[in-house]
């Protein structure tokens, strides 16, 4: 058995290919030893195998072993082969899955440290795969995964994935007992004005309106039973409330105006399916849509001497909504809800997606779940059929130099959501700062070299790596990009290929990669630590010119500060295992105190595991002492932390 230092693990991490050596949504390790100690593939690795591939995918990492106290350590696996084996005899088991969806390439076998381990990585299944389940009855054998844990799914679960899986569209059954007395005839009359305006000279506007309904997939006629009526799609946009809620007990759409800034979260408009009005999707969607773009703060265009109201942003907004409607499932007992505050936009719809998130918002595919709604919005001009409903959405809030929307998938139940924060990426006082810089030649720069020279403003310079933590651009277009600002003369280079550094142009000669040492001191901000100091402001409150900035710990020419304090830190840590907690807050502090470092880089310079970290880092953040990146949400992917700073006397 194999105990590893923190800076083993992270390199076997790297190896293996996943972000570290511990359990999460997405990684679960295992022991695979068998009675013999030789080797044999787990029985709990059919549970994570059924839990990852109906949720998002995940790794399963065979030849550890976890201690009490959390850790992991390497054992090996004697017989690898014969775990692989098994695996594969396993899965092609219908007695044991219900579908193999691995092929060879999903499998690998690792030798570290001369010894055996095992990564196998589990794709999502396909929507017409699903429910993967361990055994012979889905309703007993099937799982999900939710943080760190196999769970076993409900009926009512199981039963939906069913239905996804054979059931391309959700919204097109006939209903029973149905007719169209329980239609909003005001409702279908608005709808059928509003087609009226964008198709004036379609053939649909002289028909019936039993006929129209059939032509946009309202009514629906079975060629085999003979039986005709409304379907589900048809009593959703121009239903009134009760026969809708007859036909979907679970249906309930919210719509809530709140003032997040004041710190009260209570709404302060809102609309609500209480029977007041139709309570259809068609009437919710124009009486929520004019609130959600009202006081909207981004500016009208022209064309011509004509003033045009309509923007980008509330283009995307749009989108949102509708796809929140049409991508809803309304047997799940979850709300649809849209939250607007001055700063933000919620939309929550129940399900789960039907592609990955990354293929959703990557575009070009599109596997809407209700397709006749979907025609219906499409018709009359409030949406997208061909997939580039979510890139508008995000392309839309990057030319804003907005924070990146968020979305993500929650269970118990199935729900949706997508936040968009009207935050910008860029303080006011940097933005300010660059365009007093460079003039006009600023506003006329793509989104993701605005993002550079911020980052260079912000943090003393940038490079390949640091943008592409901040931007989904593939790696050779960002390479393209950074060369522009280069050769236009917004940054200088200083080395090659992506390790180069990216700092501002310096007229006469004087990037900071030329100047000297000494050079490089006189021209930075001199700071010290503040240690035990609640009354400090924040260094993010503090925005200095790009040539008073302290160097990001990344620059090939780091102050005398930085060296001084890395000896500091060998110093008082040289033969040391053990730190004790108050110590090891100060060596954070003094770790921090040149500019904002992952929790990662933290654990590097002070050759710890970064696990060890979280508990003083804690304590730190909760003291005061502590400034974060992104102060709005801790738990931020790319969170990063700095020591506050103050000006020295």
């Amino acid at each position: 058995m194999t105990a590893l230092s923190s800076i083993d693990l992270d390199q076997l991490a790297a190896l293996i290919g996943i972000d570290e050596i511990s359990e999460d949504l997405f990684i679960e390790i295992k022991e695979a030893l068998g009675p013999d100690g030789k080797g044999q593939l787990p029985e709990s690795f059919f549970p994570t195998y059924s839990a990852m591939a109906n949720t998002r995918g995940g790794v399963v990492v065979l030849g550890f072993r976890q201690l009490s106290s959390g850790e992991f350590v390497l054992i090996g696996i004697e017989r690898p082969d014969r775990v692989i084996s098994q695996l594969w005899s396993s899965l092609n088991n219908r007695q044991k899955v219900n579908v193999n969806i691995l092929n060879e390439l999903f499998v690998d076998h690792i030798d570290v440290h001369g010894k055996n381990i095992i990564k196998i990585s589990i794709p999502s299944a396909k929507r017409t795969q699903k429910p993967v389940y361990v055994g012979t009855n889905p309703l007993t054998g099937t799982y999900r995964r939710d943080f760190d844990g196999d769970y076993l799914c409900d009926v009512e679960t199981v039963k939906r994935m069913l239905a996804e899986q054979v059931e391309d569209s959700r919204d097109n059954h006939i209903l029973e007992g149905f007719s169209e007395d329980d239609l909003n005839r005001d409702t279908l009359k608005a709808y059928r004005a509003a087609f009226r305006t964008v198709k004036p000279t379609h053939p649909w506007n002289n028909l019936e309106d039993k006929e129209f309904l059939r032509s946009i997939g309202g009514y629906k006629s079975d060629r085999q039973t003979g039986k005709e009526g409304l379907t589900v799609a048809g009593l959703l946009m121009f239903g009134n409330l009760r026969s809708i809620l007859d036909a979907v007990p679970n249906y309930l759409l919210d719509y809530q105006e709140q003032d997040a800034l004041s710190g009260d979260l209570r709404w302060i408009d809102r609309i609500t399916t209480d029977g007041s009005w139709s309570g259809n999707l068609y009437d919710f969607y124009n009486l929520a849509i004019q609130r959600l773009s009202r006081d909207l703060r981004v500016p009208f265009r022209l064309e011509g001497t004509t003033r045009i109201d309509d923007t980008p942003i509330k283009e995307a907004i749009r989108e949102a909504f509708t796809n929140t409607l049409i991508h809803a499932d309304y047997s799940v007992s979850v709300p649809i809800q849209i939250i607007k505050r001055q700063d933000m936009f919620r939309f929550r719809n129940p399900g789960t997606m039907r592609i990955p998130i990354a293929d959703a918002i990557r575009g070009g595919l599109s596997d809407c779940r209700n397709r006749s709604l979907q025609m219906m919005f499409d018709l009359v001009g409030y949406g997208e059929r061909a997939g580039s409903g979510l890139p508008k959405i995000f392309q839309r809030w990057s030319e804003q130099l907005w924070r990146r929307p968020e979305l993500y998938e929650k269970s118990s139940p199935d729900q949706i959501i997508l936040i968009l924060r009207m935050i910008s990426l860029l303080p006011k006082e940097v933005e300010q700062e660059l365009e007093d810089r460079f003039g006009v030649q600023f506003s006329e720069l793509s989104y993701i070299q605005k993002l550079a020279l911020a980052t260079v403003a912000i943090e003393g310079s940038v490079n390949h790596p640091r943008l592409r933590e901040m931007s989904d651009m593939h790696p050779h277009d960002l390479s393209k990009e950074l060369k522009e600002l280069v050769m236009g003369r917004f940054l200088s280079s200083l080395g090659s290929g992506r390790a180069t550094v990216y700092t501002f142009f310096e007229p006469k000669g004087q990037q900071l990669g030329q100047r000297t040492l000494e050079d490089s001191r006189e021209s930075t901000l001199t700071a010290v630590p503040v240690i035990g100091s609640e009354s400090t402001p924040s260094s993010e409150s503090l925005v200095p010119s790009s040539e008073s900035l302290t160097p990001s710990s990344e620059h090939l020419v780091p102050s005398s500060e930085s060296w001084e304090n890395q000896s500091l830190i060998d110093q008082k840590l040289r033969g040391r295992k053990k730190v004790p907690s108050n110590e090891m807050k100060e060596l954070i502090l003094i770790a921090c105190a040149q500019s904002f470092l992952t929790i990662r880089e933290i654990g590097k310079i002070l050759n710890r595991s970064h696990h060890s970290l979280r508990a003083p880092l804690s304590n730190l953040i909760e003291e005061g002492l502590i400034d974060l990146e992104y102060p709005e949400s801790l738990n931020h992917p790319h969170q990063r932390y700095r020591t506050k700073m103050i000006d020295a006397p």
